[in-house]
């Protein structure tokens, strides 16, 4: 699951701003329960607000667990419903990450999520170990493909859940309408997940952006790294700001659950940040070394040659970063 806000663009210029006939603009708006903004150059300020609109409204309609009549929540239901294009790619995106994580990655882990009391679904199950347990039966993306079509799968009852690359998804959609009407220099930010494409005309430079300190602290927000991106995509996922409390118990449940075990526990990753040529891509990954913790997160990018920033608490306790070779030109410490 995602902590939202934790990248940052270094340059923020809202409106006009002369380069060579082409002008800086920002758009932002709030869509997918987040924010968004695109900072752009164009020779004329676009409105992006009908197309992307459109695109909300597309994949609200296909993968929002938070819309009754969504596609994705009548399958959670139990009805027969055909699949459309954005689901398809999303599932097999999510099948590829599920396979190459060793199912780290896995959406149908919703029910889960709805059962620490992070999903659309009110639950009232106490979280014993039995009771978790026996929701896990429910839990496994490999018991899922689509044929003809269809979603099938051998399991009764299920809760698919692509809270955790759907965002990813949509900066993607809206990076290529911003391609499909000429726009090349520009990057699309939503709820922290970021592709970059061209440069900052303004500077003559790749797009920079500034990746935030875990620190468990809601009113403070540093930064520890800057890292350049042109055709790039960048998804940071944390659970040191989002947890819930438990109003019985009082315990403390992260919003990162590893669908090995089925629970909510902090793992020795503080946040991990991911590059990639596609933003779901990015974003599924950042989301699986979470769950996985430091020594299997690093070894799978490096086996994976997956562009990865790892900030994590060491045998010592303290704060440490990873960074893999391919982005040591590209990322500074702050």
């Amino acid at each position: 699951m995602k902590s939202c806000f934790l990248i940052y663009p270094f340059l923020v210029c809202f409106l006009l701003i002369s380069c060579d006939s082409q002008n800086k603009y920002e758009f932002k708006g709030n869509a997918l329960g987040t924010t968004y903004s695109v900072n752009y150059y164009a020779s004329a300020q676009k409105d992006f607000k009908k197309g992307f609109d459109s695109v909300f409204a597309v994949i609200n309609n296909s993968m929002s667990t938070y819309i009754k009549d969504s596609r994705i929540s009548r399958l959670n239901d139990g009805e027969k419903v055909k699949i459309d294009q954005h689901f398809k790619k999303v599932f097999k995106k999510s099948k590829e990450i599920y396979s190459n994580t060793s199912g780290y990655f896995d959406p149908s882990i919703g029910i889960l999520v709805n059962a620490y009391g992070f999903g659309p679904v009110e639950t009232s199950m106490e979280l014993t170990q039995s009771n978790i347990d026996s929701v896990m039966n429910y839990v496994g993306f490999g018991k899922f493909e689509i044929k003809n079509e269809y979603l099938e799968t051998e399991l009764p009852h299920f809760f698919l859940d692509y809270n955790a690359i759907a965002k990813g998804y949509a900066v993607d959609v809206l990076s290529e309408y911003l391609e499909n009407i000429g726009i090349t220099d520009y990057f699309v930010e939503l709820g922290g997940e970021i592709i970059a494409s061209g440069k900052d005309l303004n500077s003559g430079t790749d797009w920079k952006f500034g990746i935030e300190k875990p620190i468990d602290d809601n009113t403070q927000r540093d930064l520890s790294y800057a890292i350049v991106l042109n055709k790039k995509a960048l998804a940071t996922s944390g659970n040191y700001r989002k947890y819930r409390v438990d109003s019985i118990s009082g315990k403390k449940y992260v919003h990162t659950i590893n669908p090995k075990t089925g629970y909510a526990a902090k793992s020795d990753v503080l946040s991990a940040s991911v590059l990639a040529d596609d933003c779901m891509t990015a974003d599924a990954y950042a989301t699986a070394f979470m769950a996985m913790g430091f020594k299997k997160a690093k070894k799978l990018a490096e086996e994976k040659s997956i562009s990865t920033l790892l900030i994590y608490v060491d045998a010592e306790n303290n704060i440490s970063s990873y960074v893999t070779k391919d982005l040591e030109s590209q990322i500074s410490e702050l």
